[in-house]
C-alpha cells in the first residue's frame, strides 16, 4: 500500500496542477481538436448495471506512457442540483472498482471542466488479487442529472497520463459522443 501511495504522489500533483481547470480544461479550440493517437479498443470489463462503455488507449510512443481510458455515461445518476461537486459525490459515481476491488482516494479531488460540463477529478490507489498495486485517476463530469465517468490507468507515471486523458476528454470526438449520450445540446 505504501508503494502504491508513493507511485501515486505524482498523480496528486497532476490533479492539483494540470487538471485543476487552469487552462488545460478550458473550452479553447486547441484543447478540442481530434487526438489521432487515441485508439478505441474493446471494453475489457464484464457488463454491470451501467452496461459497457468505451475504452481508449494511447500508446507510449505517442503519449510518453501507455494510457488506458475507460469512459461511460451514467444517465440519471448524478446529483441534479449540484453535479459532481465534492469527493463524496465523485466516490459515489466512480468506476474504480472495475480496475481492482481494493482502492482508496488519495488526497482531495479537484474541480475540472470538460467541454461545457463541470466535475471533479481524484487520484486513487488500486490493488487486488489480480492487480499489482498502482494508481488510477477518475474524472467525472456532468450535464444536469447525467454524469460521464472516465477512469484512467497507465503502465507508468500516471501524472502524465491524467494530463493527456483530460486533453482527450476535451476533444471533439469525446464531446460529440457526450452530447449524443446525454441528449444535450452542449450548453
Amino acid at each position: 500500500m505504501i508503494g502504491g501511495l508513493l507511485r501515486a504522489l505524482p498523480v496528486m500533483a497532476a490533479l492539483a496542477g494540470g487538471i485543476s481547470g487552469d487552462g488545460l480544461a478550458s473550452n479553447s479550440t486547441a484543447n478540442r481538436t481530434l487526438h489521432p493517437h487515441w485508439i478505441e479498443v474493446q471494453w475489457p470489463f464484464p457488463v454491470d448495471q451501467w452496461g459497457s462503455g468505451r475504452a481508449f488507449r494511447c500508446a507510449a510512443d505517442a503519449c510518453g506512457v501507455t494510457i488506458n481510458l475507460y469512459l461511460r455515461p451514467k444517465i440519471g445518476f448524478c446529483n441534479c442540483a449540484k453535479g459532481v461537486y465534492d469527493d463524496a459525490e465523485l466516490d459515489r459515481v466512480d468506476d474504480v472498482a472495475l480496475i481492482g476491488p481494493q482502492y482508496a482516494g488519495i488526497g482531495d479531488g479537484r474541480e475540472v471542466t470538460v467541454g461545457w460540463m463541470q466535475g471533479r477529478s481524484r487520484a486513487f490507489t488500486v490493488s487486488g488479487p489480480y492487480q499489482a498495486p498502482g494508481a488510477a485517476a477518475v474524472i467525472a463530469f456532468n450535464d444536469k442529472c447525467d454524469v460521464v465517468v472516465a477512469t484512467v490507468t497507465s503502465d507508468a507515471d500516471l501524472s502524465h497520463g491524467a494530463h493527456q486523458a483530460l486533453e482527450f476528454l476535451n476533444s471533439d470526438l469525446v464531446l460529440r459522443w457526450a452530447r449524443a449520450e446525454l441528449g444535450s445540446n452542449g450548453s
